[in-house]
């Protein structure tokens, strides 16, 4: 076996697979400790591969861990083990078993026996013990070889893979749809297949194999049949990545997306803040003539962006974030919540259709937004002080009987009181006269 050609066909496979050299090396390595082990080897031994992918030349070491008389068992507590069938027996043993190891010459040597080697050696270290070099290799080995490079070979391009696609995650990246299944979406994305599930797919946006579309790297998972890329194209933060694409002022960091609130396939507002003296927010993430943001709106198939300036004032950013209605007036109330004065005209456009403008103004501020007019408040005002009139008559013919209530309690408890009284007297007049009669008998 020609380990100088060897090396270099593997080198350029995984050059072409985009793998590390130190994983090339280490798999032919793996490999070539494999194919010696099964020609000239015994069972049961460790034996290491070290490769010069320079010149091509190869050592061998056999691999045996140190151990002490302590850590092995002995000859009466094998026969011991032998003789323990019943399971609290068995249980006891594989307690033992923790503790001590079976001694194979082939795996483990003696303390005293491996100083006489490498004299500093300690117990529990591995000591290596070089073996000849061999070249040649009958055909199993070198079947059990190729069987074992092709192996590593592939764990090694996943692993790559996965560290590739892992570091990209919350980035945009470039897919051509491949296939669909039960209708989730794959793309090529290059060195990989991308999965746009369905719930991360846009409303109404077809998708035809060869077709080229922008993806949001959702998240990278492991799994055993390698690494599963989830995409996105309705995951808000692909606009903020398609702006920096188009806008440098945003890529630069002259321009920052504060907030973005979207309803896939339909809607969406960004607010846009200014970072250096003298640049326009609004105006770079539009574009001369409206060039980048159409360039976005083309990306995600003529969905709506309304771009508004952020503000730290919550009045002047939730009157921003209503555009392109025109605000008269916005009230801060309790609770995170907002009034917002509107023309009688603007007020349909405002609420937008559906609830889709308010709505989303809402998302993109963080507050609850009630939209009103004029007109409509003084109808509201005139509603709340008839209904305080009402409730305050209420309130009158309530305490009016409350008070009437009382008197006939008042009237009520001096009947009783008096009727009380004259029945005293009753009883009194009685005592009297019964007094008198006895007097009057003797």
């Amino acid at each position: 076996m020609d380990l100088k050609s060897f090396t270099s066909a593997i080198a350029q496979i995984a050059e072409e697979k985009g793998i590390s050299t130190e994983k090339v090396t280490e798999t032919i390595e793996s490999a070539i400790a494999a194919a010696y082990k099964k020609d000239y080897g015994k069972k049961g031994q460790i034996i290491k591969a070290k490769l010069d992918p320079e010149t091509g030349n190869v050592r061998f070491w056999q691999i045996k861990q140190v151990v002490d008389e302590k850590m092995i068992y002995s000859e009466q507590e094998l026969q011991e083990l032998r003789e323990k069938k019943d399971k609290e027996k068995e249980k006891n043993k594989e307690e033992v078993e923790k503790e001590k190891i079976r001694f194979n010459p082939e795996k483990h040597i003696l303390i005293k026996e491996a100083r006489k080697i490498e004299p500093d050696i300690k117990v529990g270290e591995e000591l290596k013990i070089e073996l000849e070099s061999k070249e040649e290799y009958g055909r199993i080995a070198a079947q059990t070889a190729k069987q074992v490079i092709l192996q590593k070979l592939r764990e090694a391009e996943r692993e790559a893979i996965f560290e590739e696609y892992k570091s990209k995650e919350g980035e945009l990246i470039s897919g051509i749809v491949q296939r669909i299944e039960k209708g989730d979406v794959f793309f090529d994305i290059g060195r990989s297949l991308g999965v746009l599930p369905r719930g991360e797919q846009v409303a109404g946006e077809i998708y035809r194999p060869g077709q080229r579309f922008k993806l949001y790297i959702l998240k990278v998972e492991e799994t055993p049949r390698g690494p599963l890329i989830v995409l996105s194209r309705a995951y808000p933060k692909i606009i903020s990545k398609l702006f920096e694409l188009e806008v440098p002022e945003i890529s630069e960091g002259q321009v920052a997306i504060r907030s973005i609130a979207r309803e896939a396939g339909s809607r969406t507002k960004i607010a846009v803040e200014s970072k250096a003296e003298g640049v326009d927010p609004i105006g770079s993430a539009v574009g001369q003539r409206g060039t980048r943001v159409l360039a976005v709106i083309n990306e995600l198939g003529g969905e709506k962006i309304d771009i508004i300036e952020y503000s730290e004032d919550p009045e002047k950013f939730i009157a921003n974030s209503l555009a392109p209605a025109k605000v008269l007036e916005v009230k801060i109330k309790p609770k995170n919540t907002a009034l917002v004065i509107v023309p009688e005209d603007q007020l349909s456009l405002a609420i937008g259709k559906e609830g889709q403008n308010v709505r989303l103004a809402a998302k993109l501020t963080g507050w609850k937004i009630d939209v009103s007019s004029p007109e409509k408040q003084g109808e509201e005002k005139k509603q709340e002080e008839e209904k305080e009139e009402v409730e305050k008559e209420a309130k009158k013919e309530k305490e009016g009987g409350e008070e009437q209530k009382e008197q006939k309690e008042q009237k009520e408890q001096k009947q009783k009181e008096q009727k009380e009284v004259e029945e005293e007297s009753k009883e009194e007049k009685k005592k009297t006269e019964k007094s008198l009669k006895e007097k009057e008998e003797k």
